[in-house]
This record gives structure tokens, C-alpha cells and sequence, in this order.
């Protein structure tokens, strides 16, 4: 479908005339166009980071209103437009992700409880046909300028620097391991030992052959032009499934535009909105925001994605068994 709205331009002068006087008169589509929620989804964003970000007036001045504040850091976190040359916008901007680090990732950003894994595993199991799978894991690239130091580790394969942002996502789309800012240089294989090596799930997730073979993760059958029907059919299945992964991927960076620009070289602070943005995507799909913009899932996921690596039987095997196991009744 076509949309014959257009996002508002902010103009970020002293008047504040467009948060002022125009954002008041916007309907439900207008606001959804310019902040990718609902009103009252913002409203419940703004309440769960209240007690980080909450300012209040001094004698010699007076503070900008929490909500103008929170609606300065999701525009830009939306819209990625140019705002270093204005410094309350990079305050709003610093000062929400510092927030949302500390407020939303905890609550939104979570390893899943018994009952969620079983829901997971249901899910996954009934749409397709994989038994005990809980989630899919992922990475992709999100463009930095050069660092100073050390630029060389963020240099990655596809020629540009970068950090990594490595997800668990579930069925549903929603991320619930999140690591962010390892070099661009770094493989998949050893984000993931850093990040969540050795964390037994009690079940297992999805991988692409670039990941070692644990006995809570499994991946294709490496094809080497010799593969039996059962495990075609289970590359198959695997194949299909990862689609979650990326898609999830896809929306965020549909949604946080931020995500596909190069961001600042200080590292730290591009970790932080990396981390707020996951957590908004969180919220926008748990309160089931649609995606009005009609993002391109193909482009956007695939526009930092670092090549897929087939390792072969290189590094940690342990899921062997597991993978026959989960293969074996496709064979018969």
C-alpha cells in the first residue's frame, strides 16, 4: 500500500513551535508516522524512563519537558537526520540511551523463564516442525566512522568499520540476548563465546554454519554435494526458520534508521543507542506496532550483514549428537 503522509520535519528552533503547536494537532496516523508508536505506547516509554531521565527547573533555567526530551531521541533514533551541531538534541539523544540502557534493557531484554521457553519451543515446533528449538541467533554490522584507536579491529570484511550487534530473537521477533560493540573485525564464532559461551538453555537455538556446533545451538549440515535426503530436508528446515532472525533484524533497522548510518566513533555511546533501539524494538512489537513505513526487510536487513562464513567442522562439535538426534526422524 502506498502512504500519502510524510514524516514531519523537526526544526529545532528556540520557539519549539513544531513540538508546541503542531505535534498537539496530529492524528493517530501523523503521530505513528513521526515516532513509529502509538501515543500511548510513548506514554508508557516515557513513564518506564522517568526516574532516569526526569530533569527539574532551576533559578536560572528551565528544563526541557520530559516528553519533548523523549520525543527528541526517537525521531532521531528514527530518523537519523544530522544533529551534531546542536547540543540540547545530542543531550536528549545521550540522555535517552543512557536511560533506556538502564530502564528498558533489563525489563525488555531478557533470558526467558521456563514457561516462555516451552511457549517458545510450541511455537517453533508447530510452524516448523523443529522439536526443543527455542530461538534463532544472528549478527549484523552497524556502521561506525573510524576510531582512533585501534581502527584496524573495527575494519570488517566488507571493507568499512563497524561494531557488532549479535541477537537471540524468538519466534515472534523479539530479541531476548542482545550483545553489542565487539569490533567489526571479530568473527560470529568468537562473539559468541565472549557473550553467552557456556549458558546451557535446556534447549537449543538456530545458527548459520558461521557459529561453532555447542550442544545448545545446531546448525546446517555443512553440503558437500553429499548430503542425505533427512539432511537436506533438515537444512531446509533450519533455513526457514533462521528467516525469523533476519527478519527481526530487518525491522529494527527499518525502524532505527540511526542503525544504518555511521554513527559517532566514540564507541561507548553507539553501544547505548544500539542497546535502546533493540529494547525499543521490544516495545514497539510487544505492543504491536505496525510498520507503517512498509520497510524493506531484504534491503534493510541485508544493508550491514556481514557474509555468512561456512566453517566447516572447525571449532567446538558438541551438538553433533544433537543435530542426528533432531535430524533422524526426517530420515525415515
Amino acid at each position: 500500500r502506498q502512504h500519502q503522509l510524510q514524516p514531519t520535519s523537526w526544526a529545532f528552533s528556540r520557539s519549539s513551535n513544531w513540538w508546541d503547536v503542531i505535534v498537539p494537532g496530529f492524528t493517530t496516523a501523523q503521530w505513528v508516522l513521526n515516532f513509529l508508536m502509538s501515543e500511548e505506547s510513548f506514554q508508557h516509554l516515557c513513564e518506564k524512563v522517568r526516574p532516569a531521565m526526569e530533569k527539574h527547573n532551576t533559578t536560572f533555567r528551565a528544563c526541557v519537558p520530559l516528553r519533548k526530551r523523549v520525543a527528541v531521541a526517537v525521531w532521531k533514533l528514527a530518523t537519523n537526520a544530522d544533529y551534531r551541531s546542536i547540543t540540547t538534541v545530542c543531550r536528549c539523544v545521550q540522555d535517552f540511551c543512557d536511560a533506556a540502557r538502564e530502564r528498558l534493557v533489563p525489563e525488555l531484554i531478557k533470558f526467558p523463564d521456563l514457561q516462555t521457553l516451552q511457549e517458545m519451543s510450541a511455537y517453533f515446533h508447530s510452524r516448523w516442525g523443529l522439536a526443543q528449538c527455542v530461538g534463532a541467533i544472528d549478527g549484523s554490522h552497524i556502521p561506525i566512522i573510524a576510531p582512533q584507536d585501534f581502527h584496524c579491529d573495527y575494519f570488517n570484511r566488507k571493507g568499512w568499520h563497524s561494531i557488532i550487534l549479535q541477537a537471540v530473537v524468538d519466534g515472534r521477533g523479539l530479541f531476548w540476548s542482545v550483545s553489542a560493540g565487539m569490533p567489526g573485525s571479530v568473527h560470529d564464532a568468537r562473539v559468541l563465546r565472549l557473550d553467552i559461551g557456556g549458558v546451557d538453555v535446556g534447549y537449543y537455538i538456530l545458527g548459520d554454519s558461521a557459529y561453532p556446533l555447542p550442544r545448545w545451538l545446531t546448525k546446517p549440515f555443512l553440503d558437500t554435494g553429499r548430503l542425505t535426503a533427512g539432511q537436506q530436508l533438515f537444512n531446509r528446515k533450519i533455513s526457514r526458520a533462521r528467516v525469523v532472525a533476519e527478519n527481526a533484524f530487518g525491522w529494527l533497522k527499518g525502524r532505527w534508521g540511526c542503525l544504518l548510518k555511521c554513527n559517532d566513533s566514540n564507541i561507548a555511546p553507539v553501544k547505548s543507542m544500539v542497546l535502546a533501539c533493540c529494547a525499543l524494538h521490544n516495545l514497539c512489537e510487544s505492543h504491536g506496532e505496525d510498520d507503517s513505513n512498509e520497510w524493506s526487510l531484504t534491503v534493510q536487513a541485508g544493508a550491514a550483514a556481514e557474509p555468512e562464513v561456512a566453517l566447516g567442522q572447525t571449532g567446538d562439535e558438541e551438538g553433533k549428537d544433537v543435530r542426528e538426534a533432531l535430524m533422524r526422524p526426517l530420515s525415515s
